[in-house]
Order: structure tokens, then C-alpha cells, then sequence
């Protein structure tokens, strides 16, 4: 059975998703609802979930389209989160405990910061540390990074390039949403790989992590290994 949620999270079963890749039908104490998808792919993509049971949230906006967002479905005995950003919260809230210590001092922590026109994930201004996060979702023990190759990810890597040559600290890091992933498989890319390798070069760290819902918090659950195929 699973636990440490709250009665906050409304139970539905998943219809479908519709056209728009933000938007997905569940149907909720018997009726037909559309709720947020909190994610920029279409989750077929990774996960088959029709007519499987899912977590959902309330919106936090007021002038929300949708009464509900998707957050999660049960898994084994946990749950595989399906909210994207929950990635980067899960770093946030974990960033003072043991498996962080290789950060150092992290007494001033801000997140979504700018740092030379870069849009951070996490910045510790203590050590002018730059975290940059992407999640993984995927239900095979072995999760393939990165699924998609996008501009976005290429030109934040050609940033990072940057702000290393400046001098910042740069870690990247690869979270799984799914708690049960064992290792993380980076694919090789013609035009990604080369680029990671020269910011790693350049002193950038790569770290893999897999998530979990503990105490209704999402947090780092362990370390994960990075194979490079």
C-alpha cells in the first residue's frame, strides 16, 4: 500500500489526453473531468496510463482553466510522479541533507535565479553554483537520457559552456520521477553529446537521482549511476 499523502490528493481514473498536451481527461467521482497536464511532452510518449488510477492536486491559481492537475499514479509501493517541475522541488527540498554534501556550503539558495542571463534552476550564491535539472520518466529499470534532443537543451548547454569559462560551478543533474529506475543510460547525440562532453571538460559534474514521496514531500531518494552508451 502506498503512503505519506495526505487527503489533499483527489483520486481519478485516466480517460485520455486531448489535443492540447496540457490538458487530459479523468474522470472523477464518476464524471468526465479535464484536468492540467504539468508537463511540456505528451505523456503517452513515456507511460500508457488509460484506465489506470491517478493522483491529482487542486491548481494553486485562482484563474486556472482546471479545478485539478495531474500529479502522480501508485506504482509497487510508491507512486512515479508525473509533474515534471516536481524534479527540481525534490533537489530544492533535499539540498541541505548528506547526499549534497560534494555542494559544499549552502547557506543562500535561490532557485528559478538569473545568473548572467541564465534562467538557473538552483544558484547557491555561497559557492556561485549553478544547478540545472531535467527529469526522467520512465517505468524501465534502466532510464534513457536525454528522450528528446531540444534546441532548448542544446542552447542552455551552450550557456553553461559559457558561465563555466566565467568561472561559475556548473552540476547538472538527471532525476528520475520514478523511484524504482536503477541507473540512468545517457544516449549519444551527433550534436548533444559533443556538447555535454566539452562543458564536463570544462568542469561540469553530472550526478543522476531518483525521486520519492516521503512524509507527503517529494524528496532525493538515493543516487543513481550514469552509464554512457
Amino acid at each position: 500500500m502506498q503512503t505519506g499523502l495526505t487527503p489533499e490528493y483527489k483520486t481519478g481514473i485516466f480517460k485520455q489526453e486531448l489535443k492540447n498536451r496540457f490538458l487530459c481527461e479523468v474522470e472523477i467521482d464518476g464524471e468526465s473531468t479535464v484536468c492540467y497536464v504539468p508537463s511540456s511532452c505528451h505523456l503517452s510518449n513515456f507511460l500508457d496510463l488509460q484506465g489506470k488510477s491517478v493522483l491529482l492536486v487542486h491548481t494553486q491559481s485562482k484563474n486556472a482553466r482546471t479545478k485539478f492537475a495531474l500529479f502522480a499514479i501508485p506504482y509497487k509501493k510508491s507512486y512515479i510522479v508525473l509533474n515534471t517541475s516536481m524534479a527540481n522541488r525534490a533537489v530544492k527540498n533535499s539540498i541541505n541533507g548528506r547526499k549534497f554534501t560534494f555542494l559544499r556550503t549552502r547557506k543562500t539558495i535561490y532557485t528559478e535565479h538569473y545568473v548572467e542571463g541564465y534562467k538557473s534552476d538552483i544558484f547557491i550564491q555561497d559557492t556561485n553554483t549553478i544547478i540545472e535539472i531535467k527529469s526522467v520518466l520512465s517505468l524501465d529499470q534502466i532510464a534513457r537520457f536525454p528522450t528528446v534532443f531540444s534546441e532548448r537543451s542544446m542552447n542552455q548547454l551552450e550557456q553553461l559552456r559559457g558561465l563555466l569559462s566565467y568561472g561559475y560551478h556548473v552540476h547538472y543533474f538527471i532525476v528520475s520521477l520514478n523511484p524504482y529506475v536503477k541507473s540512468i543510460d545517457l544516449i549519444p547525440d551527433a550534436q548533444f553529446t559533443p556538447l555535454l562532453q566539452s562543458c564536463v571538460n570544462l568542469g561540469m559534474t553530472l550526478s543522476a537521482f531518483s525521486i520519492r514521496i516521503i512524509n507527503n514531500q517529494v524528496c532525493i531518494d538515493k543516487k543513481l549511476p550514469l552509464l554512457i552508451t
